[in-house]
């Protein structure tokens, strides 16, 4: 690729590719091609202007030879991310921005008088309509207004008041359904799917196989709290498939045998395997697209306040047009008020400013589910937490293998790594990392495996009974024993750790140690969600009392319950909302489905099970915690920034009705500054709140 440098200072560089034209794919092809690059930390390409920004942090050699090697030919980039990208839709909405300005200055510059006035006239009737048909449904909202304005304008002649009105409508029309889209679009885009392994099922075995190589007729296996990958038919098995994320039900739906299964959802109770239909992924995101446009989860209470204060309004503006008009006989007072209403800001702004909050929170790694969970994380006042995997390392390490019938402890990590596989947790990551580590390769060796949720997994090899879990599944539920002369070895396994049972038979076989260290950010992470207006900060778990104890004085919470059940999570939380408490939830495992579903705002794990990300309403990403904080002082800033917008809006169309009504400024001044006014409040609520 030819291309020169346009601009450069240290660790970024501008440059300009030569060719003629860049398509948006090409585009898309080179933005991902860079961003992949390990040196590089950002890329943003402009197809329009054909050039590049390229922030690294390394070698400047190895960046320029990259480019100079990147072919669009031979370039490899997901289809899916060239599909959605979203950089044609935002070309497309750029283009009738320019267009439809360059139109109104362009008439006012090269039309006659007469013809600006007619197609004035005939552009005014759109609007009319609008306001007549809502007038026919006998409601009088904003559509009524705007159509009283232009037209009252119109039948006095004042065809310049009329055509500015218009075009500040229209402008307002565009930038509305512009960042409204977009932020749809981001959104999800972030909740599309992205499964990097599936089971491959072939004639002799199961295989873990990367996503990418699956093909329309492959047949893949779901296991219970796995995301269905791809659409497909259902070929075996039978599973109850949780499809909120397409259809908004929260009730699971059975899928058997010849059944259709839709991708990016989640398989809840069962197993089945899917012949693959789509891989690229296009439809799921289509579907989600369809999903958060018909759902009201967009919407928070602020904002359909806003949208009903709005219309409420309109009735009085025109009650006080009459009347001002009634008072004076003043045609030109009574028009200030009507141009200038109170509904467009409300509307405009208020939707705008939870689209931008939920694409800053986005670009923090934060994925919402709809702008009512970012009002309900500012009002909280109780947050609890799951412990491993939450507040702990998302990555625990295995330190010990206790064999307790005398098998080595390769072989007893072997086939515990073979069945916990099947169901990621982060006890389970913390197994099979260890049998990676050593080298051990686990073939399936072992008979269909049943998933116990928060208790354990069973299968049966070669013949016998294995089971591994925890204490109360695998000694109480299941009635295990410890091996004759081995108690004090199982009395001596040391209590810092936490324990995973692996039972053959009915004997216990191994204990498998689990260093579960505190996250370093956890503490302070507390502390300033403390800060930041949580009264109560509780974590749950179902470890021991004595390892739960020592967590819970590390990391600073106000209470902790131990060795609790997935329902007890749940219990809590209705009791604390039934006492009129704010509620969040954060977790990452099956057994936290519950609680996630409880609580009136459910936080996931990115990197925990696929079925806590499917219930939660925001996923966060799980490498450091302090996002929690980011997402409340997101949620925080939302509020401020609505109540600061309802300020302005009262403030500023207020004094221009107070000014129109006293003849200080005349009814085009009154619409001007009315709806520059309402964009400029409205392109400020697309800003950062951080």
């Amino acid at each position: 690729m030819k291309f020169n440098i346009e601009h450069e200072i240290r660790g970024r560089l501008r440059i300009h590719i030569h060719q003629k034209r860049m398509t948006c794919r090409q585009a898309d092809q080179l933005e991902y091609f860079l961003t992949s690059l390990d040196v590089v930390t950002s890329a943003k390409v402009v197809e329009r202007n054909q050039d590049a920004v390229i922030c690294f942090a390394g070698d400047r050699k190895k960046v320029l030879k990259a480019v100079q090697s990147f072919s669009y030919e031979k370039a490899e980039a997901p289809e899916s991310y060239l599909q959605n990208s979203g950089r044609e839709m935002n070309g497309e909405y750029w283009e009738k921005m320019v267009n439809h300005v360059v139109i109104h200055y362009g008439k006012k510059l090269f039309l006659p008088l007469p013809v600006r006035t007619t197609l004035t006239g005939l552009k005014s009737v759109k609007y009319i309509w609008k306001g007549i048909r809502a007038l026919a449904k006998g409601k009088i909202e904003v559509p009524v207004l705007d159509a009283t304005a232009i037209g009252v304008s119109v039948f006095r002649g004042d065809f310049g008041t009329a055509s500015s009105v218009m075009f500040l409508l229209g402008f307002g029309e565009i930038l509305e359904d512009w960042t409204h889209k977009k932020s749809v679009d981001d959104l999800a885009r972030s909740m599309s799917l992205n499964v990097s392994k599936v089971w491959l099922v072939t004639d002799e075995h199961e295989i873990l196989v990367d996503s990418d190589k699956i093909r329309p007729g492959d047949q893949v296996k779901i296991h219970m709290g796995n995301v269905i990958p791809f659409d497909g038919i259902v070929t075996a098995g039978e599973a109850m498939v949780n499809q909120a994320s397409l259809t908004g039900e929260s009730m699971p739906v059975a899928k058997r045998e010849s059944g259709y299964a839709y991708a990016g959802t989640v398989v809840e109770e069962g197993e089945i395997i899917i012949r693959v239909k789509e891989t690229t992924g296009s439809t799921k995101f289509e579907k989600i697209v369809t999903m958060i446009e018909e759902t009201e989860k967009l919407k928070s209470a602020v904002e359909s306040k806003a949208e009903h204060l709005a219309d409420r309004l309109v009735p009085y503006t025109l009650a006080g047009t009459a009347l001002t008009y009634a008072i004076t006989r003043n045609v030109t007072k009574a028009l200030s008020i009507l141009m200038v209403d109170f509904s467009c800001a409300l509307k405009l702004a208020m939707p705008i400013s939870v689209l931008a909050a939920i694409r800053e929170a986005n670009a923090h790694h934060i994925t919402v589910k709809g702008g009512k969970f970012l009002e309900a994380v500012a009002e909280a006042d109780t947050i609890v937490f799951d412990k491993t995997g939450t507040l702990t390392k998302a990555q625990p390490t295995v330190v010990d293998v206790v064999s307790f019938n005398g098998d080595s402890e390769d072989d007893l990590l072997r086939l515990a790594a073979c069945m916990e596989e099947h169901f990621p947790h982060s006890m389970a990551k913390a197994v099979m990392d260890a049998a990676k580590e050593r080298g051990l390769t686990h073939e399936e060796m072992h008979s269909k495996v049943e998933y116990i949720v928060a208790h354990g997994i069973s299968t049966s090899v070669d013949g016998r009974k294995a089971i591994i879990g925890s204490h109360h599944f695998v000694f109480e539920d299941e009635k295990c024993t410890i091996p004759k002369g081995k108690e004090e070895l199982f009395n001596s396994l040391p209590a810092e750790y936490s324990h995973l049972y692996l039972g053959i038979e009915g004997e216990l076989a191994a204990v498998i140690c689990i260093e579960d260290p505190l996250r370093k950010e956890a503490p302070e992470v507390i502390e300033a969600l403390r800060k930041a207006g949580f009264s109560q900060i509780v974590m749950m778990t179902g470890d021991s009392d004595r390892t739960a104890n020592a967590i819970a004085h590390k990391v600073g919470v106000d209470k902790y319950y131990s060795e609790v059940l997935p329902e007890d999570k749940a219990k809590f939380i209705e009791e604390e909302k039934e006492k009129g408490h704010k509620v969040l939830m954060v977790g990452d495992g099956i057994n936290d489905s519950p609680a996630l579903s409880a609580a009136d705002v459910g936080i996931a794990i990115s990197d925990g099970a696929e079925l806590a990300r499917e219930i939660a309403d925001i996923t966060i990403g799980a490498d450091d915690l302090t996002v929690m904080v980011t997402l409340k002082e997101i949620s925080n800033g939302l509020m401020d920034k609505i109540h600061r917008n309802y300020r302005r809006i009262v403030g500023i169309n207020g004094s221009l009705i107070a000014l129109g009504v006293t003849g200080v400024i005349q009814p085009t001044m009154s619409a001007l500054l009315h709806n520059t006014s309402t964009l400029l409040i409205g392109m400020d609520s697309m800003k950062s709140v951080l």
